[in-house]
């Protein structure tokens, strides 16, 4: 299992969340430099256009993180397709991937924030039709140099390459989804490897709709082990439970309940939070120990997954914590994992 961070390059920190946005971009790249060194699998960036994120241009940090690290795969987390144009996604990663030497992926998504259509001018009422087209005309491009394409929402494209292209093969391309039956047979019928982005809840109630993605799959005639499922979750490790919860609680509490009150959620309470960082919840919140022993248990949960990636920079955590985090992500949690820890 490959295991990673997800970040959206949140300036949401510091003291009074004062720190400038010229210390906030740099002090991200330093972690994901230290990622790189305690030898974590992935580190993603999202894609946002909102002013307390800094990720609105996903492949511009991921290629300056690039130049800083050397075996971390980078990849974005999501990439908003719906609101792009295929052809500067694919050659935005693909020179990423040159920079990287190899270490470049995708992860595409329709968006669960929608400033980006306005902003593109592209309608919300045609939200799935938009992704549906130019994921299509991604996948054209990602395995065609020259490509003859046509659709609704782009001028047609009539035998022309595509460059640059790529180290690897098939640059990966995997999917984004957060809970609609539809996004995971698409992944299925595509053979894409599948990116579940759980937030809230208990996480073994997605399985249902994994296995409607393996079934997918397989029915389209796609091998198991080209069907592989990450799993996005907001966590946070420290060296005691105790000292987890009280860092990661109240930053937690505070975003919540700030996006509560735009999207017509009840505040956040502690009971609440309790109840999400249980056995079956799905706040991967504690010491190295319980921290590994969730992923497992998330893992058997959904039949097996192939990455998990860690959203812990949004909770009002400060650098340093953040920074220590990685460590002990690095150096305890990604050992007791790949050593299949037993459950208790």
């Amino acid at each position: 299992m490959e295991i990673g961070i997800d970040s959206f390059a949140s300036a949401m920190y510091g003291d009074n969340n004062t720190l400038s946005s010229v210390d906030a971009m740099q002090q991200l790249l330093e972690r994901i430099e230290l990622a790189d060194q305690v030898g974590l699998d992935v580190f993603g960036i999202g894609e946002h256009h909102k002013k307390e994120f800094l990720d609105s241009a996903t492949a511009v940090i991921l290629s300056a993180a690039a130049a800083r690290t050397n075996t971390i795969r980078l990849t974005s987390a999501v990439s908003v397709l719906s609101a792009a144009d295929p052809v500067r996604v694919y050659q935005s990663f693909a020179t990423l991937d040159l920079i990287s030497k190899g270490r470049a992926e995708i992860v595409v998504g329709r968006g669960s924030s929608i400033e980006a259509y306005p902003l593109f001018g592209f309608n919300l009422n045609d939200y799935d039709q938009l992704f549906k087209e130019k994921l299509e005309l991604l996948l054209q491009i990602r395995d065609n140099e020259f490509v003859t394409w046509s659709g609704k929402f782009r001028p047609a494209i009539n035998n022309l390459p595509v460059y640059p292209r790529s180290i690897q093969e098939k640059l990966p391309i995997w999917l984004g989804v957060g809970g609609t039956p539809e996004s995971f047979i698409r992944a299925g019928t595509l053979g894409l490897p599948l990116m579940v982005a759980v937030i809230g809840g208990q996480t073994h109630r997605f399985r249902p709709l994994i296995d409607l993605y393996r079934e997918a799959g397989a029915a389209a005639g796609h091998q198991p082990e080209k069907l592989k499922v990450g799993l996005h979750s907001p966590g946070y490790v420290s060296g005691t439970n105790e000292k987890a919860i009280a860092e990661y609680y109240p930053g937690y509490a505070e975003l919540w309940t700030k996006l509560g009150k735009e999207r017509g959620w009840p505040p956040v309470t502690k009971t609440q939070f309790d109840s999400l960082i249980d056995t079956k919840g799905v706040l991967v919140v504690g010491n190295p120990e319980q921290v590994a022993e969730k992923i497992l248990r998330h893992s058997e949960s959904l039949g097996g997954i192939s990455r998990f990636t860690f959203q812990m920079d949004n909770a009002g955590l400060t650098h340093a914590q953040l920074m220590s985090s990685i460590e002990f992500i690095g150096q305890k949690v990604i050992p007791l994992v790949k050593k299949n820890l037993p459950f208790h």
